[in-house]
């Protein structure tokens, strides 16, 4: 008789320590209330888009992510612009000429740790002519001046954001400037590509 109550006993602490759940199925009532346990893992996201500013279209595809073309460009600014803007050579044949475009970047990262963040690029595939160089500025440039050299490598990738807000778009400057020199194979088509790198940390 002790057995038999010592194992009751201890059927009934097992039952008591398990959780209590509805049952499924009940007679002589009108309710019942079964229960669900949702269960998922949450991961961390991250994206960077770009997208057309007020200028030039930038388009998905071409050779890389993203696309976009300033149609004839030449180092004493002669050709207009097939979009966006350009800047002449303060004395041509000496000093370089641009055209560059406004477009916008837009940072949307959720569920991370922190918010602290740094938006980065560089010319991953630089152009194959000595002649030109990708130049950007962060901010609407008044002249020539106001457009920097772009790196060529991880190493000297540009700082183009800080703590960026999540979902905010900004407004970039992205350019190509063409210096005046001469020599064999300086003019036809070309292409660069521009890596940019978004870390939250």
């Amino acid at each position: 008789m002790r057995h038999r109550s010592a194992i009751l006993l201890a059927a009934i602490l097992i039952l008591a320590a398990m959780p209590a759940f509805a049952a499924t199925q009940a007679v002589n009532t009108n309710t019942i209330s079964p229960t669900l346990k949702v269960n998922v893992t949450v991961q961390d996201a991250i994206q960077l888009t770009l997208a057309t500013g007020s200028q030039c279209a930038i388009a998905a595809g071409g050779g890389a992510d993203y696309n976009m073309s300033f149609g004839n460009v030449d180092a004493l600014g002669i050709n207009a612009p097939a979009c966006g803007s350009q800047f002449a050579p303060v004395t041509p044949g000496v000093t370089n000429s641009a055209y560059y475009t406004d477009y916008k970047l837009t940072p949307i990262f959720t569920s991370q740790s922190v918010s602290t963040n740094t938006l980065k690029a560089y010319v991953s595939t630089n152009f194959a002519k000595a002649n030109l160089s990708v130049v950007y500025a962060t901010s609407a440039p008044g002249t020539i001046a106001g457009l920097s050299p772009m790196g060529i490598t991880a190493g000297t990738a540009n700082t183009l954001a800080t703590n960026a807000v999540s979902a905010t778009a900004l407004t970039q400057y992205l350019g190509v400037e063409i210096d005046p020199s001469n020599g064999a194979g300086l003019t036809g088509a070309d292409s660069a590509i521009i890596t940019y790198t978004l870390t939250v940390q």
